[in-house]
């Protein structure tokens, strides 16, 4: 099948977009001196981790993730086949393209691979040891930053210790520290991530060599069950909901009421106890947030308790019920032993020290793959989010923006130039002219960014490959040549009435859909339904106590959802494009998460 993408070059503006490119960096756009390279390449949608339009500010971990991914596999480690990703913003979506390492040079670069991630895999305890205590180190300079607005006068204590300088350097130096930890955290972000990644692809090239017929989910049970602190928040909200219940407190608690539940709570002992349980599971683990953790729109629990209220009062329902609501670890570690000794009692005698020493790296190296979403993607990304709606605040005071959000509306390296206006109006007692100059400027960005969001990005930009091959792509993005081919074609239902994606999570189940296109509607989730959504963040795992299985849009076998739903036991399909667009709320569906098929029964 031949298959046809547009050109980035021949994408529209939306009407009422004009002038969309003024916010973001000139050089993350498609542009003229480029265009050879940039219609020869394929380029897909991110919406695996930035699903919507871009604000401004927010390109920031975009920049330095995407950067920092290429940097570990071209600079660092020498990954053989890749050179990592390559990346784009197009009417404010991501777009990103694998980018394959010169074929004369992987042979070199294996033999470099192997001493340096060898390094790693041997060291892998001492060197994630030292990865977990430079990491919280950073997030906690990140929190001991301070954003305060500028003095009427400098305090009496900047003149007797002789200090030298004032607020208003030390308000640019903090931010610029920010954006320096900002860059530094997404370095360590991709330091083990690749090295996660290609001990699992190596494993499952072996399996794929001595079993062809294996299926991509057998390999993955192998790691299930797995011990990441990613399940940590979810962890301290059931123990929150054990611990309301036997208080007798549980009735005080009331999502729709935050203020008020404090407040009750606060009135006797067992309540105060429940507070002090709750402050002390909330730093770190409630750093959490209702998204990706990569967009600042994303709702932070510390900052929003009505989001993990509203999963403890689901819990507490079910403890009162006396229902399990633990992940299943038993069931998982029995059904993984199974597999693994079913398929090595199959292997030559030769082979089988060679399965056994690869697959107990996976088992030490995997957990990092889900857990460095806990630290960078929530913890780090949520502290230096509230870092910055600090700064906001600064803004806010001296009378430059109107919301303390307004903050994101302006690109990373502009709010040097704002801050300098902000201090040498200051500094000489007359008013800046950002205080005219940018609140009518954050509203036409504002509005532009309205139409970006209603926008329908293309799945796909660029040449497509006759095959697509890299390994990263497939089993992260869930981006193969068939489901390439769908994203091109009608998306409807299959004739008999099935859709197909990736088998991401086994077992079979029935039951009226739900479908959740955004993180804000997922109180409306009913016990015993099924949720279909575009993706699913790691973050909303709390929901799955009601849900009996999970359908996306997009996702590979190793992407998070599918991670997530083996780890809590639900079936899952993952990576079916079309699903959101096919099913309708309520709509009874059957999922065969061993299949990788959706049926529609209505």
């Amino acid at each position: 099948m031949t298959k046809s993408l547009p050109s980035p070059f021949d994408i529209e503006t939306p009407s009422g977009a004009e002038g969309w490119q003024q916010l973001y960096k000139y050089s993350n756009l498609f542009s003229d001196e480029r265009r050879e390279y940039e219609e020869s390449a394929f380029w897909f949608q991110d919406s695996v981790h930035w699903p919507n339009a871009m604000t401004p500010w927010d390109t920031t971990f975009f920049e330095t993730s995407l950067s920092a991914l290429a940097q570990f596999s071209t600079r660092h480690f020498m990954v053989p086949p890749s050179n990592g990703i390559d990346y784009r913003v197009l009417n404010g979506y991501v777009y990103v393209t694998p980018v394959p390492a010169p074929e004369d040079e992987i042979a070199k670069r294996a033999e470099l691979f192997e001493e340096r991630a060898g390094y790693y895999y041997q060291n892998w305890d001492r060197l994630y040891g030292q990865w977990l205590a430079k990491v919280q180190d950073a997030i906690h300079q990140v929190s001991d930053l301070r954003f305060e607005p500028l003095p009427e006068m400098e305090d009496m204590s900047v003149i007797t210790t002789g200090a030298g300088k004032g607020a208003g350097y030390d308000l640019m130096a903090s931010y610029h520290r920010l954006l320096d930890y900002a860059m530094l955290l997404n370095q360590y972000h991709m330091e083990f991530l690749n090295l996660g990644y290609a001990a699992y692809l190596d494993f499952f090239g072996f399996c794929k060599q001595k079993f062809p017929s294996m299926s991509d989910l057998s390999v993955s049970k192998m790691v299930a069950g797995i011990e990441v602190d990613l399940f940590r928040p979810d962890d301290e909200l059931k123990k929150l909901a054990r611990l309301a219940v036997d208080k007798g407190i549980e009735k005080k608690i009331d999502a729709d009421d935050v203020d008020g539940t404090w407040q009750r709570l606060e009135a006797d002992q067992n309540g105060r106890d429940w507070i002090a349980a709750w402050h002390e599971a909330a730093e770190p683990w409630f750093n959490f947030t209702n998204g990706t953790g990569l967009d600042h729109r994303d709702k932070i629990w510390i900052e929003h308790p009505e989001v993990p209220f509203g999963y403890i009062i689901d819990y507490i329902e079910k403890v009162k019920e006396g229902a399990e609501i633990d992940r299943p670890i038993g069931d998982l570690h029995a059904e993984r032993d199974r597999i693994i000794n079913e398929y090595r009692n199959l292997l030559d005698e030769e082979d089988v020290p060679t399965f056994d020493n690869k697959l107990a790296l996976i088992h030490t190296v995997f957990p990092y793959v889900e857990n460095h979403n806990f630290y960078i993607h929530y913890w780090a990304h949520a502290m230096i989010y509230r870092r910055m709606r600090d700064l906001g605040r600064v803004l806010q005071h001296g009378d430059f923006i109107d919301d303390v959000n307004d903050i994101f509306m302006y690109q990373q390296s502009e709010i040097s130039d704002v801050l300098w206006d902000l201090y040498s109006g200051w500094a000489a007692g007359v008013e800046p002219r950002g205080v005219k100059f940018w609140r009518p400027e954050i509203r036409r960005r504002r509005r532009i960014q309205k139409v970006l969001e209603e926008w329908q990005a293309p799945p796909a930009l660029g040449s497509a490959p006759k095959v697509i091959t890299d390994p990263f792509t497939i089993m992260l993005w869930g981006i193969t040549d068939e489901s390439l081919s769908k994203l091109l074609g009608t998306g409807d239902a299959d004739d008999d009435g099935a859709i197909s994606g990736f088998a991401g999570s086994p077992g079979v189940a029935e039951g009226p859909a739900r479908v959740v296109t955004s993180s804000e509607q997922i109180h409306e989730i009913r016990e015993g339904e099924i949720l279909v959504s575009p993706l699913t963040s790691p973050s909303w795992a709390p929901a799955f106590a009601k849900i009996k299985a999970t359908v996306t849009d997009v996702g590979g076998i190793m992407s998070h959802a599918a991670i997530v739903c083996r780890e809590y036991g639900l079936p899952a399909v993952i990576g079916t494009t079309s699903a959101t667009s096919t099913i309708k709320t309520g709509q009874k569906i059957r999922v065969d998460g061993d299949a990788g098929t959706v049926t529609l029964l209505d």
